[in-house]
């Protein structure tokens, strides 16, 4: 038997992971499972049966896709270099921001190479981002009209308003994002006796009976010991994973996180190692190693290893394989921390998120961090855990020290709206909410899918990316939309993969049938106009695809 390095205490390493051991070992795959002294087993009663691995998409597009995308890049770039040297020679004027003359010898301020995408290629497309909009933000929306004289340097309003523009990208999982003034009435009364702002950090004179009434309700609604609430999602992460790792310890960071963690991790000061998305063999590699060789030169065991991963990934809809990384984590004595901000909410049988979806007990997850300003259709983020954890957060946490408290009238968004979900509110809205969710995000995906489109993630993810890949296409399909009166996120490199141009739709408990149906119909236009049905899994309107071998990207 194989054992490992000295600085570990000697601690045995089992087989090489794979899912004969997890199930022998410690879960099985459509529940969660502990083992006993006696050796049987106890079922998380609110485990659900998750959708098998497999279900995942991830189609790989016809190779000529491919090529055109980098052909469409590499003119993007060429003619970017002729319009640069035509600045250059005054023959077209330069919009950009420069050094001043008096400053031509001092270190540059302006990278000339690193706006060089941003000038040429967003710049030129920037009507598609930042559209200003006049009206709630909810399953629908209204839209001030603009328009550019300079090729999109500066837009003017034209004092048109778009009115009843579908709304597809906002994160309104669950439609709190609302005017209902029924619905919004505790709220009302929250401002009217707070105020909108408490002027203050926790720890000074901004802590109130509301902040200290929603952390017990989102202990309680995540089944932990103890919670606590940031007001801001992006800083829940980037400013607290530096006050639990730091220098000596390890950061095991998956492919796909987003930035929030990201800087977190960078600004710990711990090293850094980044495994495959999802890849459960990338992730035990890794950890073999860390504990078998422990820290560079030195080989000292390492402080702390942090293994950090999402729900569902907001670029690629996948879910995380979580009774693995589970099985994995307690394998090897490392720590999980579990970003839910897109699956709090908006999965599992009662909106608990990946750990009710896919069956794991949530104590089984050391850091359970969230956000409020998707399927609570408010602002802010939390972390929940063992309360020795949170106490220790209070104290050291720089977004619990010196970020300013929760807003009142927020703060009493987001117990209504766990209220709501739970049912302390009386009603089932809440639970009617999220079955709707997950109705209309598995129709949506269906048929997109029957339409011929090539779509990434998970059935279960109201995230739904319907991939473009020509930069070309990107900016045609999302105009095209708007004139349909349907606004969609189209995202591009460097946000992801520079040949995986992506349009990302955000499924909402507020749409109807009926609204999802007109979006479907557009795409089905769209899709034919811009040649967009690239998938060789169904039957497509382009008879040459039909008969073409089916890939899968490597997960």
């Amino acid at each position: 038997m194989t054992r490992t390095a000295d600085p570990v205490r000697n601690i045995l390493v089992k087989p090489a992971f794979n899912q004969s051991n997890l199930e022998r070992d410690t879960i099985k795959k459509n529940g969660f499972h502990k083992t006993g002294q006696n050796g049987t087993s106890s079922v998380d009663p609110r485990a659900q049966d998750p959708a098998p691995r497999d279900r995942e998409s991830f189609e790989q597009a016809p190779l000529h896709v491919a090529v055109f995308t980098y052909l469409g890049f590499g003119i993007v770039t060429l003619f970017g270099y002729l319009r640069d040297f035509l600045r250059a020679i005054g023959l077209e004027k330069c919009h950009v921001a420069q050094e001043r003359e008096e400053q031509k010898d001092f270190v540059p301020l302006y990278q000339d190479f690193e706006n060089f995408y941003t000038r040429n290629l967003y710049m030129r497309v920037r009507d598609n981002w930042n559209r200003p909009l006049c009206s709630l933000p909810g399953p629908m929306f209204d839209l001030m009209e603009r328009v550019s004289d300079d090729y999109n340097w500066t837009f003017r309003l034209t004092g048109r308003t778009i009115k009843d523009v579908i709304n597809m990208g906002s994160y309104n999982y669950l439609g709190f994002a609302e005017n209902n003034a029924s619905f919004l009435k505790t709220v009302a009364d929250t401002t009217e006796e707070y105020g909108a702002g408490v002027c203050s950090t926790r720890q000074e004179m901004g802590n109130l009976s509301l902040h200290t009434e929603l952390e017990d309700l989102v202990a309680q609604f995540l089944g932990a010991e103890s919670a606590m609430t940031f007001g801001m999602g992006f800083a829940t992460n980037s400013m607290n994973i530096p006050a639990l790792v730091g220098k000596g310890c390890l950061i095991l960071s998956d492919e796909l996180n987003h930035t929030s963690l990201i800087l977190g991790a960078r600004l710990s000061g711990a090293t850094i190692r980044v495994f495959k998305h999802n890849n459960m063999q990338s992730l035990e590699r890794m950890l073999r190693e860390a504990i078998t060789y422990g820290q560079p030169r030195t080989h000292r065991p390492w402080r702390k290893v942090l293994i950090l991963v999402e729900g569902i990934y907001s670029m690629e809809g996948s879910i995380v394989r979580l009774p693995e990384i589970v099985a994995l984590k307690q394998r090897y004595k490392a720590y999980l921390y579990l970003d839910e901000a897109h699956s709090i909410g908006a999965v599992g049988r009662t909106g608990r998120g990946v750990t009710e979806l896919l069956g794991v007990d949530p104590a089984d997850v050391d850091v359970l961090m969230g956000t409020f300003t998707k399927s609570f259709g408010a602002a802010g983020g939390y972390i929940a855990g063992k309360k020795k954890l949170v106490d220790y957060l209070r104290a050291h946490s720089h977004s619990a020290v010196y970020a300013m408290a929760m807003s009142p009238p927020v703060a009493n968004q987001i117990i209504r709206a766990i209220k709501c979900i739970i049912g302390l509110d009386g009603t089932t809205v809440g639970i009617q909410r999220v079955r709707q969710l997950a109705e209309n995000t598995r129709y949506l995906r269906r048929r997109l899918q029957e339409l011929g489109f090539i779509i990434y993630g998970s059935p279960e993810s109201p995230v739904v990316p319907l991939l473009l890949y020509m930069p070309g296409k990107v900016v045609a399909f999302s105009r095209a939309m708007l004139e349909r009166k349907i606004g969609v996120v189209v995202v591009g490199f460097p946000a992801t993969p520079i040949a995986e141009a992506r349009a990302r739709f955000c499924v909402s408990a507020a749409h109807t049938r009926e609204m999802l149906d007109t979006v479907l119909d557009a795409l089905d236009e769209v899709g034919d106009y811009l040649v967009l049905k690239f998938s060789r899994r169904t039957p497509s309107p382009r008879p040459e695809l039909d008969d073409e071998t089916d890939f899968e990207l490597d997960s």
